[in-house]
C-alpha cells in the first residue's frame, strides 16, 4: 500500500488543522512501521485498535505497525509524530502504551530528545541520519524506562475487557483483509459473533459502528491512492472492492463532501 511509503525515519508536526485537512489525522489508518505520538498541548481523543481514550500535554502513545487508529487534532492541539523505521522496531514494544508524563523532569527529557532528532533530520552536515537514529535509540530506552516507572498507569484496564478484545480483533482484521472486499457480516463470522453484537461493542469501545470502522479505513486508503498515485480512480474503486467508479465516487463525496477527482488536485499527501 502507498500508505507504507513514509516508514522511513521521520518526524512531522499535527494540530491546528483546517476542517478539509482533519481526515489526516481522525480517519482510521495504519502504517507498516510503529508511531510515536507526542502531545505537546492541548486535548482530545484517540483511538488505537477500536479503543478510545482521551489525551492531554505531554502524553506519548506508542501504536505497533499494522494497528489501526486516529485522532482529533483540534485547534488547540500541537504535536508531532515520529515514524520508528523497521528496523528499529525491537527496540520498541510490542503493544500500543498511553504514557501520560506528569514529572516536570521527564517532560524536560523528552522534549531534548525531540529536540535532537528534530535537528538531525534537518541537518545537513554528514552522518546526520545515523545521529538521527541513534537518538530514536536513546529515545526508546527513555521510553522503555517511563514504561517501567508507570508500569500500573501505563496500560489501559479497558483493553482486558470482552468487548475491547473484540474490537481489537476486528481492527487486526479490516487492517489483513480490508482490500479483498468483505463486509461487516463476514467478519463477525470469521471472529465467531453475529454483526449486531460487533457493531454493539464497537459502540461500547469507540463510539463507532462496525460498519464505520470499516469505510473509514477504505475511504482513508482511497485518499492516500488518489493523493500519492496516478492510478485512476475506476481501478481505485474496483481494487477497494466498490462495485463501479459510480458508486466509489459516491461513497468518497459522502464522506468527504468532494468527488475524488476534486480531492485528487488537492496535490500530494503529506502523511504520518
Amino acid at each position: 500500500m502507498l500508505s507504507d511509503r513514509a516508514d522511513r525515519l521521520a518526524l512531522y508536526a499535527f494540530g491546528q488543522n483546517s476542517p478539509e485537512s482533519r481526515w489526516r489525522t481522525e480517519a482510521m489508518r495504519s502504517h507498516a512501521s510503529a508511531r510515536l505520538v507526542f502531545v505537546a498541548k492541548g486535548q482530545g481523543r484517540i483511538t488505537v485498535a477500536g479503543l478510545t481514550s482521551g489525551y492531554g500535554p505531554n502524553n506519548l502513545i506508542f501504536i505497533p505497525g499494522r494497528t489501526m487508529y486516529g485522532f482529533e487534532a483540534g485547534t488547540t492541539v500541537f504535536g508531532q509524530i515520529l515514524t520508528i523505521p523497521p528496523a528499529m522496531t525491537p527496540e520498541w514494544p510490542e503493544d500500543s502504551y498511553h504514557l501520560r508524563l506528569r514529572d516536570v523532569a521527564a517532560q524536560k527529557d523528552l522534549a531534548t530528545h525531540f529536540d535532537h532528532l528534530e535537528r538531525e533530520l534537518q541537518s545537513p552536515l554528514p552522518g546526520a541520519e545515523r545521529a538521527a537514529l541513534h537518538h530514536l535509540g536513546l529515545l526508546s530506552v527513555f521510553f522503555e524506562r517511563q514504561l517501567a516507572l508507570r508500569e500500573d498507569e501505563s496500560t489501559d484496564k479497558r483493553q482486558e475487557s470482552a468487548s475491547a478484545r473484540l474490537v481489537a480483533a476486528y481492527t487486526d482484521l479490516i487492517e489483513r483483509d480490508f482490500q479483498d472486499h468483505k463486509g461487516v457480516a463476514d467478519y463477525a463470522a470469521a471472529l465467531g459473533v453475529t454483526p449486531t453484537h460487533l457493531t454493539r461493542c464497537c459502540k461500547q469501545t469507540c463510539s463507532k459502528s462496525a460498519l464505520d470502522l470499516l469505510n473509514d479505513r477504505i475511504l482513508y486508503e482511497a485518499r492516500v491512492l488518489l493523493r500519492d498515485s496516478d492510478i485512476p480512480v475506476r481501478d481505485i474503486a474496483r481494487d477497494l472492492g466498490f462495485g463501479s467508479a459510480a458508486y466509489f465516487t459516491r461513497a468518497f463525496q459522502n464522506r468527504t463532501g468532494m468527488t475524488p477527482s476534486a480531492f485528487r488536485k488537492m496535490g500530494p499527501l503529506h502523511a504520518a
